[in-house]
């Protein structure tokens, strides 16, 4: 099934480097590597690199968009080391994380928990957080790279709500494992969501709570790229979504649990990836100005024509 809903790193001039170390890093899990690179020209942080990536098989896109925003630990991504899928999956596990820790630190020491024997949690130098985990066989199969939401701040104890709204605004969505915070876990309030994942459009996804004091919470530093069928498809969803209007901006929107979206055709990616600089220019001074992005106005920008022309 194809990869729909794509995670989206926001970088400040280090979109190359950081890609370069994690398809290194993620090489001995297969199916990493680099998928297209464009320069788009004149934007607000000037010209910005935008990349595509594979990450053992799951698809990522950063860009270099100034020192606006930066990923922090809001949205992190699980690591699944399977021991029944892999022989050698501790050494891997062992392997990356001795790749991602350098120049970064842990917010988990690598060590044995009650949920893993062998897991740790940490941000890399670019300011990605990544959780490595030796996952227990039994059950439901889990991919390789789940994303993962910790909601945090004005939005703690939200993550429940915000797993059934997603899963009512996309296809192919239920939720899985639920555990949530017994009794005496304060601050974190009884009942709240302590771990759990769902399945958004085929992908797995997984969710919790945090009332600590966290100095963090969800921005546009790491969004979700929505990659839609049509303009019925974006309109649909850009209303279902939207809950802070100052947000929106050439197809990036704000959810009402703080969470980046960006709404975007199908082909976009593709038409950026392939284009003449002519063709890439014309495009990215069409979605710029947008706010919610405009199908026809954008393949008219890409063929060279005025909007409505035959």
């Amino acid at each position: 099934m194809a990869q729909k809903i794509v995670p989206h790193l926001w970088f400040d001039n280090r979109t190359k480097d950081a890609v370069d170390t994690y398809v290194r890093a993620f090489s001995p899990l297969g199916d990493s590597c680099l998928l297209s690179s464009v320069v788009l020209p004149d934007t607000p942080s000037g010209d910005a690199l935008n990349v595509e990536f594979m990450l053992a098989g799951h698809r990522f896109m950063a860009i270099d968009g100034g020192p606006y925003f930066r990923p922090n630990p809001s949205i992190s991504f699980f690591v699944n080391f399977d021991p029944s899928r892999d022989p050698r999956a501790h050494e891997h596990l062992d392997g990356l994380w001795a790749i991602l820790i350098e120049g970064g630190f842990a917010l988990m020491d690598l060590g044995e928990y009650p949920f893993s024997s062998h897991y740790g949690w940490l941000q890399d130098r670019f300011g990605v957080s990544w959780q490595l985990i030796l996952t227990d066989p039994d059950g439901e199969e889990r991919p390789v790279i789940v994303p993962s939401l910790l909601f945090t701040r004005e939005h703690a104890g939200q993550a429940l709500a915000a797993r059934d709204f997603w899963i009512s605004v996309f296809g192919d969505s239920r939720p899985g494992l639920t555990a949530p915070y017994p009794a005496g876990m304060e601050p974190d309030v009884e009942g709240t969501l302590m771990f759990g994942d769902f399945v958004l459009e085929g992908q797995w996804f997984a969710a919790a709570d945090s009332a600590l004091d966290h100095s963090f919470s969800f921005d546009e530093g790491v969004s979700l790229l929505v990659e839609c069928e049509d303009q019925d498809e974006i309109d649909r969803l850009w209303e279902a979504l939207s809950a802070v209007p100052e947000a929106e901006q050439c197809g990036w929107l704000k959810d009402r649990f703080g969470v980046s979206w960006q709404i975007a055709p199908a082909d976009m990616g593709q038409m950026m990836a392939t284009g003449t600089p002519d063709q890439v220019r014309r495009l990215t001074e069409a979605f710029l100005p947008m706010r919610k992005l405009d199908v026809a106005a954008l393949s008219a920008a890409w063929e060279g024509v005025s909007p409505g022309s035959d």
